[in-house]
């Protein structure tokens, strides 16, 4: 898989009553971060703590970083420091021109 067919996985998230792409989740981060500047909160961006596992999920599920989902698609396991490491490249990726 490539960068754009990576950022264009489905993506799904408590936080939003809409359907969502990995990309339109990032979109929204930096929308966030923006509008809230110094009251922005990492810890809990969108209202919730444990966003970046709505990262995690869909790329768990495609087979783009290791980990495994349990029976019901809830994360039993991930590595953080790999899946971050592979998601702020695609973060990058998403910016190039």
């Amino acid at each position: 898989m490539n960068s754009k067919e990576i950022l264009n996985l489905k993506l799904e998230s408590d936080d939003f009553d809409k359907d969502l792409t990995i990309g339109g989740y990032f979109k929204e981060l930096l929308v966030t971060l923006w509008r809230e500047g110094e009251s922005f909160s990492g810890k809990r961006p969108f209202g919730n703590s444990g966003w970046e596992y709505d990262v995690y999920k869909p790329l768990i599920a495609a087979g783009v970083i290791a980990g495994k989902l349990d029976e019901d698609g809830y994360i039993e396991d991930v590595d953080n420091v790999p899946a971050d490491k592979f998601i702020i490249g695609l973060i990058e990726a998403a910016f190039d021109s």
